[in-house]
């Protein structure tokens, strides 16, 4: 596992090339099904047919989450014939999985609409 002190400080300035970056792997967290996709993921590397019965979606709904994912870096894929294996990119996933679920079980995340948060947020770009 790396050090800390090999990553930046997470109370560092944000530039606007980091800040789009982060905001583009954070969208991982926008779809129910990729949360869940991410989730199963964590019990190490699955096929599309084993990911989408364990995230409740359909074969094709999977492996277009999983386009998705790949897209932004959150999980990569091992080719082995016909088969895709598909894992978490590294532990730093992982680990942000971890700290998104502590977070929400201490009742941090509203439980209602969220459409005057998405106002508040379209409003501050």
């Amino acid at each position: 596992m790396p050090h800390a002190s090999e990553h930046t400080s997470v109370g560092a300035p944000l530039g606007d090339e980091e800040s789009e970056r982060i905001a583009e792997a954070m969208s991982a967290f926008t779809a129910p099904s990729r949360v869940r996709l991410l989730y199963v993921l964590v019990g190490g590397e699955r096929t599309v047919d084993e990911l989408a019965a364990a995230a409740r979606v359909s074969g094709p709904v999977a492996s277009q989450q999983l386009r998705v994912l790949r897209q932004i870096g959150a999980v990569s894929v091992r080719r082995e014939g016909r088969n895709a294996f598909y894992r978490l990119r590294d532990h730093h996933m992982a680990d942000l999985l971890a700290a998104v679920r502590n977070h929400s079980e201490h009742d941090a995340f509203p439980s209602g609409p969220l459409a005057p948060v998405a106002a508040a947020t379209e409003e501050a770009r």
